[in-house]
């Protein structure tokens, strides 16, 4: 009896631990959203400056999980990414479309503009990966200023 015991203990916790490792690296939809609202409230409490600052740092508390928030203005600039700096040296990024074919960042600059806040669906590569995933994004508009903010999470087989 103690020996059955200690079998179905082992099995339940080789079945629920593997699932507890990788629960805390896929980042949600609320956390985006929060996130999005903290960069927004530093950009109006401490700057611009500031705020490209802690966003650009890869291991900054604009980092986490899965996800990373990056900040871009009006006319479609990456003003900050913390994964692909690259983009920030670019007139703008509005050519650059997904591998459907989906140009992103002109929804990213059209939700901003229009409905100030919003999410659109993409392909783009996971933070490390050069393979897209389906990834949706919260765009957020910065109360007075011509930027906004957005986070996302890949989805795909995942709750988000």
């Amino acid at each position: 009896m103690k020996k059955r015991y200690i079998f179905y203990m082992i099995v339940l916790i080789s079945l629920i631990l593997p699932a507890s490792l990788f629960a805390d690296e896929i980042a949600t939809k609320e956390e985006c959203v929060i996130k999005c609202h903290e960069a927004a409230a530093l950009i109006n409490s401490k700057g611009v400056e500031a705020a490209i600052e802690a966003i650009n740092d890869p291991d900054g508390r604009f980092v986490w999980k899965d996800s990373y928030v990056f900040l871009m203005d009006l006319k479609g600039k990456m003003i900050a990414h913390p994964f692909k700096p690259e983009l920030t040296q670019k007139d703008h990024v509005l050519l650059i479309t997904d591998p459907t074919g989906k140009a992103l960042f002109v929804h990213f600059v059209n939700i901003a503009r229009t409905s100030g806040e919003g999410w659109i669906e993409y392909m783009w590569p996971k933070p490390g990966k050069s393979t897209p995933s389906k990834k949706l994004t919260y765009i957020y508009t910065v109360p007075n200023h011509n930027l906004f903010v957005g986070a996302g999470v890949y989805v795909g087989g995942m709750i988000y």
